[in-house]
């Protein structure tokens, strides 16, 4: 018997959480984790009390929003951002936290992860914001691309 490796095994988790998400364009999932515990996960959609976009349609694909711009136009709140959400709302504490997420954080997701006090962050699947990147960087944050599940 086979048993996964930690990387693989959250990140596996953050496939699962993804599909919880009620975005018509990108099903993302996130799972932020610390001394090998899961202390909370997200997926991209409304807040709650709001209708989904799966009730109402996508307001970024009826303006013809490209990806990667003007998130503040969209009904969702990002993956990254509803983990970040849950561990407060339980009151623990994200500092030196790894995230796992299905794909590479927004800018604004990037600039809460750094202020959320996370560590490293593990990612499959592109998005188009260089700036992330670059503020991830320059914030010293670890950041690993998992390639399709090779370790």
């Amino acid at each position: 018997m086979s048993r996964p490796s930690w990387d693989r095994y959250f990140m596996e988790i953050a496939e699962l959480v993804s599909s919880r998400s009620t975005c018509l364009r990108r099903q993302v999932g996130a799972v932020l984790v610390r001394d090998k515990q899961i202390i909370a996960t997200g997926y991209n959609g409304a807040p709650r009390g709001v209708s989904h976009c799966l009730e109402v349609g996508c307001l970024r694909e009826q303006l013809g929003i490209p990806s990667g711009e003007r998130h503040e136009m969209c009904r969702g709140t990002h993956a990254e951002q509803n983990a970040i959400i849950q561990a407060a709302i339980h009151g623990v504490s994200t500092d030196g936290a790894t995230l796992y997420c299905t794909h590479q954080p927004c800018i604004l997701c990037a600039k809460m992860l750094i202020n959320a006090g996370v560590r490293q962050v593990i990612f499959q699947g592109d998005y188009p914001d260089e700036l992330a990147l670059e503020l991830m960087n320059e914030a010293k944050m670890k950041m690993a691309i998992w390639s399709n599940g090779e370790e």
